[in-house]
C-alpha cells in the first residue's frame, strides 16, 4: 500500500516514516509545506493514504485541497486536544494526536485496510473543520496601510488604493491610484505573506496585481496573459505561463 508524509516537523516526519514502513507500507515520499504537496499531487499519482498534518510551514494543509483534487484518503496526525477534535469526529475523518503511538497508527492503518476504501475526490467540509477548530482564514490580519517617507514627511497610503506593487532596480514599489509610484521599504517575498491573497495575486517574479483594479486580460504569447490595470499603462505585466492556471482560479 502507497502511503505519503506530509509534515512540517522533519524529525517528526521521519519517525512516523519508520513506524510506517515497519508496518510494511511504502512511503512515496515526506513532504513539508502546502506549496510542496501541491506541487507533488499535481505530478504524481496520488497514493492509497495521507498521513496529513494541519499546520504546515507556509499554512493549512486544508489550503491543498483548495488547489488540487486529492483521490486519497486521510489519516490527520494533529496536536490539537481532544475538545477540539470532535471537527474530525464529525466529518468521520481519522486522526492521531502526535506524538504517535506505535499501537494507536497500527490500528488506524487496519481500519483503512478493512474498510477497502474506493478511491474517490476527497469529499471533506474543511470550512466546517476550520469553524470547528476555531481557525478562521478571514480574522487573519493582513496589511492594511504602507507608510513612505516623502522627504521629512511620512504618508499613509492604504491597501486598497494600490494597484499594483512591482520591483525595479532593487527597490520595491507601490502605484495607487492617482498613478504616483512610492518606494516601500520591504520586498515582493515579504510581501506574499503580509497581502490578503483575495485581494492581491503575484503575477510573475516583478508584479503583484490588485484584483479591483484589473481593467482587462489579454492572452499572450506562450500561452501567457497580459493584464492591464487601471490607472497603469504598463505593458509588461504578464501572468507567466506556470502562474496562469493559480491565477485563473483566483479570478473565480
Amino acid at each position: 500500500m502507497n502511503v505519503l508524509v506530509i509534515e512540517d516537523e522533519k524529525p517528526a516526519a521521519r519517525r512516523l516514516t519508520r513506524m510506517l514502513e515497519a508496518l510494511n507500507l511504502n512511503v512515496l515520499s515526506q513532504l513539508n509545506s502546502v506549496e510542496e504537496a501541491i506541487t507533488w499531487f499535481t505530478n504524481n499519482t496520488h497514493p492509497d493514504l495521507i498521513f496529513l498534518d494541519i499546520q504546515l510551514s507556509d499554512g493549512l494543509s486544508f489550503e491543498i485541497f483548495d488547489a488540487v483534487t486529492v483521490t486519497s484518503a486521510i489519516i490527520f496526525t494533529t496536536a490539537y486536544d481532544e475538545y477540539a477534535l470532535q471537527a474530525f469526529k464529525l466529518n468521520s475523518i481519522d486522526y492521531l494526536l502526535k506524538p504517535i503511538d506505535d499501537e494507536e497508527l497500527e490500528n488506524a492503518v487496519l481500519k483503512f485496510k478493512k474498510q477497502n476504501p474506493v478511491q474517490a475526490d476527497v469529499k471533506v467540509n474543511f470550512d466546517d473543520i476550520r469553524k470547528l477548530l476555531g481557525i478562521n482564514p478571514v480574522e487573519r490580519d493582513y496589511k492594511k496601510r504602507f507608510t513612505v517617507k516623502i522627504g521629512q514627511h511620512i504618508k499613509l497610503i492604504n491597501v486598497e488604493d494600490i494597484v499594483c506593487l512591482y520591483s525595479e532596480n532593487k527597490g520595491t514599489y507601490a502605484r495607487t491610484r492617482e498613478q504616483r509610484d512610492y518606494l516601500l521599504d520591504t520586498t515582493l517575498e515579504l510581501l506574499e505573506d503580509e497581502l490578503a491573497p483575495d485581494q492581491f495575486f503575484r503575477v510573475s517574479r516583478k508584479y503583484f496585481v490588485n484584483i479591483k483594479a484589473i481593467e482587462d486580460i489579454v492572452s499572450y504569447t506562450n500561452s501567457r496573459l497580459q493584464v492591464k490595470l487601471k490607472s497603469c499603462s504598463d505593458q509588461d505585466i504578464i501572468v507567466s505561463r506556470e502562474r496562469v492556471k493559480d491565477f485563473k482560479l483566483w479570478l473565480s
